[in-house]
Formats: structure tokens, sequence, C-alpha cells
């Protein structure tokens, strides 16, 4: 079976974008991303359109700018050699290579693939999908960068009546401010 992990980034008051969306405030270290990377060791990746189109949009095209940072190239080229899983209502099509949409209702195609699968899939951003998966008690283990930001307000990763209980298995903290915490789901 699956472990689903999800890595996104928090502001210090919990949320994942600003009010439009922004993620201007992201504070970017490369060691957290290096420490995160160890971590979820991805096998696939699931995202919602908005991030599917953002990651797309950007990583898609990377590696093969020679004139980009050699760890951009080599991100880019593991993005693009991964599967990717997109959860969309309004795309009828992917265009990124490797990409796929999945067909039907979120919380059973998520069932399905931990149930089928071995191997991590990870979850980068996508807030919706995260609110979903997390209600529905599928997520496995979380990778929060808290970062040192006060939104004041925005989109917030959990709402409503979630209830799921983690437990810690690792914390970093970094010169850039930017902690990373692991959480496990205590059910499992």
């Amino acid at each position: 079976m699956s472990r689903l992990i999800v890595y996104n980034r928090i502001s210090l008051d919990g949320y994942f974008a600003g009010p439009n969306g922004e993620i201007d405030w992201f504070v970017h270290d490369p060691e957290v991303d290096a420490v995160a990377h160890e971590v979820y060791k991805a096998d696939a990746l699931l995202f919602g359109r908005v991030t599917y189109q953002l990651f797309e949009a950007f990583w898609s095209h990377i590696a093969e700018d020679e004139s980009a940072d050699p760890t951009w190239r080599a991100t880019s080229r593991e993005l693009n050699n991964l599967p990717k899983l997109v959860a969309s209502r309004s795309l009828s099509e992917t265009t990124w290579i490797n990409s796929s949409l999945l067909a039907g209702d979120l919380i059973e195609e998520a069932r399905r693939l931990k149930a089928e699968n071995d191997g991590t899939l990870a979850i980068f951003g996508s807030g919706s999908i995260v609110k979903q998966l997390a209600a529905a008690d599928l997520i496995d283990e979380y990778l929060i960068i808290v970062t040192p930001f006060i939104c004041g307000s925005g989109l917030k990763m959990f709402e409503g009546d979630i209830g799921a209980r983690l437990r810690l298995l690792k914390c970093w903290d970094f010169a850039s401010g930017n902690v990373l915490l692991h959480y496990a789901s205590a059910a499992r």
C-alpha cells in the first residue's frame, strides 16, 4: 500500500496562501528542500489543477535550459520523469509529460491509488485536495514548512471538523527561519 504524504508551506498563522492565492511571502531555502526531499522520496505526485498548472508552467522546461541553476535543472528532470496525477473537474487533458487526469471522485481515487500501489504518493501544495483527503483520513504523513511570516488572512490548509491526531516524527530548524515539521497520522 502507498503512503500518501503532504508537502506544503504555511505561514506562522496557518495559511498556505494569501487571500488571492499569493505565495510571494515564502522564504525559499535550498537546505529545507534538500531535507524534505530526503524524507518524502516520491514515486508519484498528486496535484490539484491550480498547483499542477503552476508547476507545469515553471518546472516542465527548466531541464533543457542550460543557463538555469543546475539544482533546478535536476529538480525539473526529476519532476518531468515522475508520474503526475491531477485531480480536476475542469481540465479535459494534461500536457506535461507523464501526467494524467484522475477519473471520478477524489476520495475514491485516492483510496484506490493507495491500495493498488507501493511507494510514496506526494502532494505538493494543492490545498483543496489536502483539505478533502485530510477530512477523509487518507493522509499518512505531513511535511510542513512553517515560514517566518504572518499572513493575517488567506487560504487555510485545514478547515472544518477534521480532528486528526498526529505524532511528531522529527523537527528541523534552519538559519532562514523556516521550521520543517514531519508528522505521521497517529492512527497508523
